[in-house]
């Protein structure tokens, strides 16, 4: 996938959350609602936390220089971090109004034509992040992937509000809509530590997730049943791409042409296992007491 490709999934996320700041802005500004200010709130998050995956796939997709050697990939964790504050960020403003409604209750007005409103725009951010999700997953974009579970947590959070919206309409109970509003509140920073963990994660150079580790030493465990040994595995993540490293243990007799065939070999089936994986080797004789030396290195 082209880098411009990326790009245009990251426009249609930043076109979607304008929409979405308008339709839920007019849609408060209709009824009086604090749940369905709340509700825009995170919207304009999404336009903040879109721009900035914008930014960021801009610089993962560079290629690797003499001073990036890796690459630029972790730079989409810097999206997902900085998206995740903002949603902290957004909490806390929520909170701070309905905390203020809920000692000052308000009618809410045209209930029926600003809770239209918001489902127009909960449709935008539904197809949308469908549309990304599916494109990160694809393409093993975080910050993707990232987007469209914070527009799936909007989407969530917005039929929440439509809900309790049309029940304080219908019963009368105004205490509902700055209630609602702050379990909105306490939602959205349960989505922005979730972020927050995954780009720490990523930057400490996290081990691979379990089952791409265990794909690793199947493959290694059938040339260890030929009689080749291994140690100092180690694993990590760089945005999209993967990181393999091990020291593989063949008979000392062998020459070095046919230990590096061994080498080439293993590492075309880990990438064939896992696609967009930089996989290093390092050839030790099997017999020498010396390679047991930096057996300590093993994860």
């Amino acid at each position: 996938m082209s880098s411009t490709s990326l790009k245009r999934y990251a426009w249609l996320s930043i076109c979607a959350a304008l929409t979405t700041i308008l339709l839920k802005g007019l849609a408060w500004k209709i009824t009086g609602s604090v749940g369905l200010l709340s509700d825009a709130l995170e919207s304009v998050v999404n336009l903040a936390g879109a721009m900035m995956a914008l930014a960021m796939i801009t610089i993962a997709e560079q290629p690797a220089d003499d001073h990036h050697a890796y690459g630029h990939g972790k730079a989409e964790y810097f999206s997902a971090g900085f998206e995740g504050l903002l949603i902290l960020l957004a909490a806390i403003g929520i909170g701070m109004a309905a905390i203020e409604r809920l000692l000052s209750p308000q009618p809410l007005e045209q209930v029926g034509i600003g809770l239209a409103v918001s489902v127009a725009a909960s449709i935008v951010n539904l197809l949308v992040a469908r549309i990304l999700l599916a494109a990160g997953r694809k393409h093993r974009s975080m910050t993707l992937e990232a987007d469209a579970h914070h527009l799936m947590t909007d989407v969530w959070t917005s039929v929440g509000v439509i809900a309790g919206v049309a029940a304080v309409a219908l019963t009368g109970w105004l205490w509902l809509d700055p209630l609602l509003a702050l379990l909105v509140a306490l939602n959205i920073v349960w989505t922005g530590w979730k972020l927050l963990r995954r780009s720490t994660e990523g930057l400490m150079d996290v081990a691979l997730p379990p089952a791409e580790h265990a794909l690793v030493l199947a493959i290694l465990k059938r040339y260890r049943d030929q009689g080749i040994d291994y140690h100092a595995l180690r694993t990590r993540e760089s945005g999209a791409r993967r990181f393999v490293e091990l020291h593989v243990l063949v008979p000392g007799e062998w020459t070095i042409q046919r230990g590096h065939e061994l080498a080439e070999r293993l590492e075309s089936d880990i990438r064939f296992a896992l696609p967009h994986s930089t996989v290093l080797t390092h050839l030790e004789p099997l017999d020498d007491p010396v390679s047991q030396e930096d057996i300590e290195l093993d994860r």
